[in-house]
């Protein structure tokens, strides 16, 4: 059911573009890592770096955003966020030496996240069940758009105006979509409704929802499922140029298909509300989850890495993690109607901790060969459906 007056066909474009500065700032510039590590005279596991300082800063600042939020209302929180992104952008793109970069990287890191956030709790704000769902599962299949087209657009702008011009463009993006927020996005959680913000409420709010373990169970699930994607997209720069041997502009043929997949999960999630119920449809997204690993593990152990027998199963996993996330994602909203800012932000915190552990860990040490990488893709997966059927022993789900 629909609370609150807007116009419902344009929530779901921009609610998604918001979400589209987190894949942007980590996906549109990893064709640019060797010349940037030739600028610098850095090494490529310092060149990792920028990824997982951002990474970090992303997580940590991820437990104010939403609590922010439910103090001070959505949309200047994220106005505000924008304006620091584009700034933080306009660093980069002047940077001089490596450290600076990574300065300005974290600043990146610490206001790109307000956009998802805060709008997974205004889409919790304004609807309810399957209509939820499918305003969730149109921002996701949006949102899939950025990191396909990223390292495409990333490339270009590498080969034609040099890796500068990247951040340049970032800034450009965020600040048209901070003057889109402030004319279309709406105030969904009125000042009736607001709690007050205070370091003692903080932290009870925060130590009730890590005492839940229901939360934290879908948390993991969630958090599990996504990185089994990212340690490809984190070990992207290995996969394209050294895998399959391709060139800066062809980083495509890696996005492309994941991304591809997880659109297609998007866009079944959205059939699926109000038709299959939430543990149905998160049922159907493991074995689908599975089917790709099964498939990745003997296309690696039996063929050399090439096209396009690599990325296919990379498809079909992305595609069994967009089936699933929006379905994860509401029931643990739902854990705390009252706070759904700080759940959402809490949720976002642990999958981007952990992503970070995938970009500056474990990446560096699987890219080297498919097979290890299926592997690792394997194990993150069979333990997000592990704490899933956790999670239906502890509270089974059969409502739509």
């Amino acid at each position: 059911m629909n609370r609150f007056r807007a116009n419902s066909r344009a929530l779901p474009p921009l609610l998604a573009a918001l979400a589209m500065l987190g894949p942007f700032s980590i996906d549109t510039f990893f064709p640019a890592f060797q010349t940037m590590e030739a600028q610098f005279n850095v090494a490529p596991a310092t060149m990792q770096l920028t990824l997982s300082v951002y990474l970090v800063a992303y997580a940590l600042m991820a437990l104010l955003h939403g609590p922010l939020s439910d103090a001070l209302g959505r949309r200047g929180v994220i106005v505000y966020a924008l304006l620091v992104f584009a700034a933080a952008s306009v660093g980069c793109a002047l940077a001089n030496s490596f450290q600076v970069l990574l300065l300005f990287r974290v600043l990146q890191g610490i206001s790109a996240g307000a956009g998802v956030i805060v709008g997974r709790a205004i889409i919790r704000d304004r609807f309810d069940g399957a209509d939820a769902q499918r305003l969730m599962s149109q921002v996701t299949l949006i949102f899939g758009v950025a990191p396909a087209i990223a390292p495409i657009v990333g490339g270009w702008l590498l080969t034609l105006f040099g890796w500068r011009s990247i951040f340049w463009a970032l800034g450009g993006f965020t600040a048209i979509l901070a003057l889109a927020a402030l004319a279309g996005l709406p105030e969904t959680h009125p000042r009736a409704r607001r709690s007050p913000l205070s370091l003692r409420s903080l932290l009870r709010t925060y130590g009730q929802i890590a005492r839940d373990r229901r939360f934290m169970m879908l948390a993991l699930a969630t958090c599990l499922n996504f990185s089994a994607l990212f340690t490809y997209i984190a070990s992207a720069p290995v996969v394209v140029l050294n895998l399959l041997k391709l060139n800066e502009r062809e980083f495509a043929w890696l996005f492309v298909p994941a991304i591809g997949g997880m659109m297609i999960g998007s866009f079944l999630s959205g059939r699926f509300a109000g038709r299959f119920s939430s543990t149905r449809t998160v049922q159907i997204a493991y074995w689908v989850m599975g089917g790709g690993t099964l498939l990745n593990l003997v296309v690696c152990s039996t063929l050399p890495p090439g096209l396009p027998q690599t990325v296919v199963p990379i498809s079909l996993i992305g595609l069994g993690v967009a089936l699933a996330f929006p379905t994860l994602t509401l029931l643990m909203l739902d854990r705390f109607p009252l706070v759904r800012g700080a759940a959402a932000s809490v949720q976002m915190a642990i999958t981007l901790s952990f992503t970070a552990v995938v970009s500056a860990v474990i990446s560096p040490r699987v890219s080297h060969s498919a097979l290890v990488l299926a592997l690792t893709a394997g194990v993150l997966s069979l333990s997000g459906f592990i704490m899933w059927r956790r999670y239906l022993q502890t509270a089974p789900v059969t409502s739509d």
